[in-house]
C-alpha cells in the first residue's frame, strides 16, 4: 500500500493567500467607499408597471397623504421628508401596510392584488450594496 505524499505549504502558497486577501481589501474599499450624495431622495409610484407619480420627499415640509386606487384596492400612501407609508388599505392580505415605513434608496411597498408599487431613489445610498443578513 502507498502512503499518500505528505503537503506542505511552500512560497506560492503563501503569495496566493497574500492576492486573496488583497483582493479582499480592494472589494471592501471599492464597496464602501462613495461620494455619499446621489441626489434628493424620490418615491415612485407605479401602477400596473407604469409609473404614475414622482413624489420629491425632501421637498415635503409636512407630512401628506394621498391615495392610489386600481383593480378595485384603494392605498392610503403617507409620505414625509425621510419615508413612505402605506397606512391605510383594502386588500386582503395587507402586507403593504405591514411593510412599516421605507427611508432608503431601492425599498419598496408593493401591494400585489391592486398591482401598486412605491420604490424609493436617490439618497444618499443609492449606489451603495443591497445587504441582507439574517
Amino acid at each position: 500500500m502507498k502512503s499518500s505524499p505528505k503537503l506542505r505549504p511552500n512560497g506560492w502558497d503563501a503569495l496566493v493567500a497574500g492576492a486573496v486577501l488583497a483582493l479582499a481589501v480592494l472589494c471592501g474599499i471599492l464597496v464602501w467607499a462613495g461620494d455619499g450624495d446621489s441626489g434628493a431622495l424620490t418615491a415612485v409610484v407605479s401602477v400596473d408597471g407604469e409609473v404614475t407619480e414622482r413624489v420629491a420627499l425632501s421637498g415635503l415640509t409636512a407630512p401628506e397623504e394621498r391615495t392610489y386606487t386600481h383593480n378595485g384596492y384603494t392605498l392610503h400612501v403617507t409620505f414625509t421628508a425621510e419615508s413612505a407609508q402605506v397606512t391605510a388599505s383594502d386588500c386582503p392580505t395587507q402586507d403593504c401596510v405591514h411593510t412599516g415605513a421605507i427611508t432608503r434608496s431601492g425599498q419598496s411597498i408593493v401591494c400585489l392584488p391592486g398591482r401598486i408599487v412605491i420604490q424609493l431613489e436617490g439618497g444618499g445610498d443609492s449606489d451603495g450594496p443591497d445587504l441582507v443578513i439574517g
